[in-house]
């Protein structure tokens, strides 16, 4: 074969007998070399300690049990939950190569522990036991898959909202100040799980008076109240019955400058109180995170890689690819000795390419201007 010559499938037969011959070679060993390149990372469990999830590249879930298969799933439920505080997307777990870097979250995970919390049977009053698995994953890495994928960076630290909530339970509507933060539990929780918090007012008696301009939606006097507290921010909320079920409806304030208003409906109380901070958090999504370094455009980019020297090299190689996310398939170029021409087909740019495949397996090289070459490992 000619060195550097164009390899076409109907007239290529040299470069796809040596592929077959190293698929033939590679049938006995690729089980066992999937199993060592899959193990290559490990996670280090912090014995001792007891803290919980603190920051946004640090997440815990629950678990059925201590065992690998339970921690690998537990560690793929953490990155979703990770990747969705910190671009404020509730669909992040949905975007497209998402799911396949949720499959190697393992690889990620910077260190991990477990916490057991005690609770009481609702139905038999008895003790009841949940383990938790924290988990704190490596910063540079999930970076580099937010921007690879185009996931929004949605910055730190993050505005802390002044949640101005009146509930009607038939009796007339009543303004939930911080002495009373129990009661809008569900709000203030699942604020914290989408990555920020949500504050109350101290519930002085002018603010308690409040809850009337709450109830008509008067966000110029509830900002006037709201002038001691910093930042100027918003959310006011009024939870009420509603048929045979409850209702919300929402506003969400920035600076005097309404950005969002919103209801929900829901047969359970909580659930309709915590579609506030889901609303909040959209809201200031919309307006503050940031899109990621261009990861670059989709679309089909011919590279070339060195060092494919053997079975082994080619193995390390197509494993690879198989690996990266937004790899969606390749097809042979060209082959000359240890060099190997392919087209990829990327559903993002060369620079997400670059920020996700292992340095340990392909290394960039400079090869000249527009073109593309890494050396296999």
């Amino acid at each position: 074969m000619d060195a550097g010559a164009p390899l076409r499938h109907h007239s290529s037969m040299d470069f796809h007998a040596r592929v077959d011959r190293m698929r033939r070679a590679l049938q006995i060993g690729i089980a066992t070399l999937m199993l060592l390149l899959a193990g290559g990372a490990l996670a280090q469990r912090v014995e001792g300690s007891r803290a919980g999830a603190s920051g946004p590249y640090e997440a815990e879930v629950p678990v059925r049990s201590q065992t690998a298969e339970e921690r690998k799933a537990g560690f793929a439920r953490a990155l979703a939950q990770v990747l969705g505080n910190l671009s404020g997307d509730r669909g992040a777990s949905g975007r497209p190569g998402v799911g396949q870097e949720m499959r190697r979250a393992a690889d990620y995970v910077r260190s991990y522990d477990y916490r057991q919390d005690e609770g009481v049977s609702g139905t038999t009053g008895a003790p009841s036991f949940q383990t938790m698995l924290v988990v704190r994953f490596d910063q540079g890495k999930v970076d580099a898959i937010a921007s690879a994928l185009g996931l929004p960076i949605w910055p730190t630290p993050r505005p802390r909202p002044v949640l101005w909530l009146a509930i009607d339970d038939g009796s007339g509507p009543r303004l939930v100040g911080l002495q009373q933060n129990a009661a809008a539990r569900p709000v203030l929780d699942r604020a914290v799980q989408r990555g920020y918090r949500l504050g109350l007012p101290a519930g002085s008696a002018a603010e308690q008076a409040a809850a009337a301009a709450i109830w008509r939606g008067d966000t110029a006097a509830i900002a006037r109240l709201s002038t001691r507290y910093r930042p100027n921010m918003q959310l006011l909320g009024k939870l009420y019955r509603h048929g045979s079920g409850w209702k919300s409806d929402w506003i969400f304030v920035d600076g005097g400058r309404v950005l969002s208003r919103w209801s929900h409906s829901n047969a359970n109380a909580r659930v309709a109180m915590a579609n506030g901070a889901d609303g909040a958090a959209d809201a200031l999504v919309r307006r503050y995170a940031r899109k990621p370094a261009g990861g670059g455009t989709a679309g089909q980019y011919r590279v070339v890689f060195t060092g494919v020297v053997d079975a082994q090299a080619y193995a390390r190689l197509v494993n690879e690819l198989g690996r990266v996310s937004v790899v969606r398939g390749f097809i042979p170029l060209r082959a000359s000795g240890e060099r190997l021409e392919l087209e990829l087909d990327l559903s993002a740019g060369m620079p997400a390419f670059r920020r996700l495949v292992d340095d340990g397996v392909l290394v960039a090289e400079d090869a000249g201007e527009d073109v593309h070459a890494f050396r296999v490992r």
